[in-house]
């Protein structure tokens, strides 16, 4: 079993490094220790091993699974929600999340969820081949043992500060990454807990997907303008290490997108093309189903975005795919 990294960061902050799958690694679990109880942010994906993990981190740390009073979720995703429903039973804690992402939680993986038909079919109509569809609804499942059991959920009060670690931190929704993605803002400090809203290293990724935002990379632009107006010392973010240059980011994630805009366009130039074909383009067609699924999310938030902005439009071809063009 592994033992995980943790590191405290000695402003009531401990970093706690839950494993998870390829590429990424590892997710940052954050446990924050007040007069309130224990809280954890995000404690990472459910397996037999990440078990394991919690408890021996509690044990490094001088606590008990008992002592967790409270978990807070960024977003639904299962890298972050997963363990909540495990320790939730173990300890009696509440699990706090926006509205938003328990809307979401229940879109993928609720009991009337109809994810693993619609999805497949959204990637048929844009393009897709049976060899890569066929396996999304095995892929999908993959997951459900990684969100199971799933906790019972309070929500957080939007627009009120949340006691965790003896500060008071006001909760900062966005959206684009996931729906009702929620970060955390120490304004005396100027840290912040954001989640997946802002990488130090790698793009988050943004996803249309069935059911859910109709055009989410407008709203994560639009997340991370709002976030540009929080002066941040230190970012604690869902993935690699704690950073400075928050600002610095928001830049560089605007200026890669508006990039990747042009990049499409510039690929439309020459001829009309399915959005499966632009996802190949731009990532490759060298990927496993997980980082393909991703990708191809991705492809359709930018289309959709250059389509809401009327630079380009869709139609469907012969075979009833859908297709772009330049406008």
């Amino acid at each position: 079993m592994n033992m995980p990294e943790i590191t405290d960061h000695h402003n009531g902050i401990i970093q706690v490094k839950i494993s998870m799958s390829f590429p990424l690694r590892w997710v940052n679990s954050y446990v924050l220790q007040g007069p309130e109880g224990l809280t954890i942010i995000d404690p990472g994906p459910h397996t037999p091993e990440n078990e394991e993990e919690w408890n021996r981190a509690f044990a490094e740390i001088g606590r008990t699974i008992s002592d967790v009073k409270h978990i807070v979720l960024t977003h639904h995703h299962p890298d972050h929600l997963g363990c909540s429903g495990w320790i939730q039973q173990q300890s009696g804690c509440k699990v706090w999340m926006s509205e938003r992402s328990y809307q979401e939680t229940r879109l993928m993986w609720g009991p009337d969820s109809t994810m693993n038909s619609d999805l497949p079919e959204l990637f048929r109509s844009h393009g897709m081949p049976a060899e890569w569809t066929d396996q999304l609804e095995v892929h999908m499942n993959s997951f459900v043992p990684q969100v199971t059991p799933s906790p019972e959920v309070s929500f957080i009060p939007m627009g009120q500060h949340l006691v965790m670690g003896g500060r008071e931190w006001m909760p900062v929704e966005t959206a684009g990454h996931a729906p009702g993605h929620v970060s955390f803002y120490h304004e005396e400090s100027g840290e912040i807990l954001c989640g997946d809203a802002v990488l130090p290293q790698i793009s988050p990724n943004v996803s249309l997907t069935p059911g859910s935002d109709p055009e989410p990379l407008q709203s994560f632009l639009k997340g991370l303008l709002k976030l540009k107006n929080l002066e941040v010392s230190t970012a604690y973010p869902g993935h690699r290490n704690p950073f400075k240059h928050f600002g610095e980011r928001l830049e560089a994630l605007l200026l890669h997108h508006e990039e990747r805009l042009v990049k499409i366009e510039q690929m439309l130039d020459s001829a009309p093309a399915t959005g499966f074909k632009l996802c190949v383009s731009l990532f490759s067609s060298k990927l496993g189903i997980h980082q393909m699924r991703f990708a191809m999310c991705e492809t359709l938030a930018h289309t959709r975005e250059l389509e809401r902005r009327g630079r380009v439009t869709s139609f469907r071809n012969k075979d009833d795919i859908i297709c772009y063009k330049m406008k």
